[in-house]
């Protein structure tokens, strides 16, 4: 069996974390934005206050639903799920539906119907399908995030911060599905039985107006305001933004985003062939190899701007010869603040054949083996 081992040190690089200074965006009475590939907080305003998220809800919803149930699976709309208040499919009672059309209308046209749906379906009915979220919500980190329900509608044990929107959002926007649905601008979806079509269009209107928007989704009732997240991705790397009861979000995300990306610029801190560590090979000639990253590392930082983060590596400690040039050797992590952002495989730099005595003790063992 393969044991590996782990060494951990720090890295200072040539651009510094400093505070996060908030931005012009009156609006919002709270809002975040950060680097999807760190989770690090690049600007905010009241992030850790807990407000209402309206149909921003919807994130958790389909990434619950994504996760946890086949997209082709075919789901029966209930009496219950048909008479869901505010933003709507218009299901009927006993239409039945795909998981990733239900999807496809709980993120473009924000349907609570649609949501209920798939909270019955997947958590046999809406107070489980809670539970699974907020399950997943203390997965993620969102830890002053609680769920009473899979749509939005307000409820007062119903909240989030603008801090736990991101990184709930900065999770979902792994998962490749939910990355293409909610960069959809419009989409036709049917009924599995009558196929009745139901045509598709996105609330989110920045998709249209803000360079490099990929998603993600909107929400509103009287008592939360508008809120809104949004992803951006420019030049290799994406930002997240998220305000809560904000008057003029569209606004707001459009300066915040932009500001993001004139002031941060995508920086490489690991080279792909970027010489590691030396690893020694027992019974090799050389005896040792280097192992160098197969991939580059690339993180956002301002000009100038440096922060210490940590190396982690883990190199199979039970090497021996021959190792062929290119053959992985284990893997390397970079964390911030405990928590690993980015990752890459190791390889061997050079070919280390077997020295003469390996070769002759190899050969012994095949021979004694056969006469076992």
């Amino acid at each position: 069996m393969k044991r590996y081992f782990c060494l951990v040190f720090a890295v200072l690089f040539l651009f510094q974390t400093g505070g996060t200074p908030p931005v012009r965006a009156e609006s919002a009475a709270s809002y975040c934005v950060i680097d999807a590939v760190t989770g690090r907080v690049l600007y905010e305003k009241d992030a850790y206050t807990k407000r209402g998220m309206a149909s921003t809800t919807k994130i958790m919803t389909a990434l619950v639903a994504l996760e946890r149930a086949n997209p082709n699976d075919i789901a029966t709309v209930s009496n219950n799920a048909s008479r869901t208040e505010g933003s709507s499919l218009y299901l009927k009672a006993g239409e039945k539906m795909t998981i990733s059309d239900l999807v496809y209308g709980l993120m473009l046209n924000s349907g609570n119907d649609a949501a209920v749906v798939l909270a019955e379906h997947i958590g046999g009915d809406v107070e489980t399908f809670a539970g699974m979220m907020n399950d997943m919500a203390r997965e993620i980190g969102a830890d002053s995030t609680h769920f009473k329900n899979p749509n939005g509608l307000h409820d007062d044990g119903h909240y989030t911060t603008a801090y736990d929107l991101a990184l709930i959002t900065r999770r979902a926007m792994r998962n490749e599905t939910f990355r293409k649905i909610v960069a959809t601008k419009k989409y036709t979806i049917e009924t599995a039985d009558t196929k009745r079509k139901i045509y598709l269009s996105n609330h989110n209107k920045l998709l249209n107006s803000l360079e490099g928007c990929d998603g993600v989704k909107t929400g509103f009732t009287k008592k939360t305001g508008r809120c809104l997240v949004s992803s951006v991705t420019r030049d290799g790397w994406q930002a997240i933004c998220v305000t809560l009861n904000a008057g003029d979000d569209w606004n707001d995300h459009t300066s915040l985003m932009n500001k993001a990306f004139s002031e941060y610029q995508n920086r490489r801190v690991i080279a792909k062939g970027q010489f590691i560590k030396t690893v020694p090979v027992a019974g090799g000639n050389p005896d040792c190899v280097g192992a160098v990253a197969d991939t580059d590392i690339f993180i956002p930082a301002k000009e100038n701007e440096t922060f210490d983060f940590e190396v982690l590596y883990h190199i199979d400690s039970t090497l021996s010869a021959p190792v062929a040039q290119g053959q992985p050797l284990g893997s390397i992590e970079l964390t911030l603040n405990g928590k690993t952002f980015a990752a890459a495989g190791l390889v061997s730099d050079r070919f280390a054949e077997m020295t003469k005595r390996a070769s002759y003790l190899d050969k012994l063992r095949v021979i004694l083996g056969s006469l076992i």
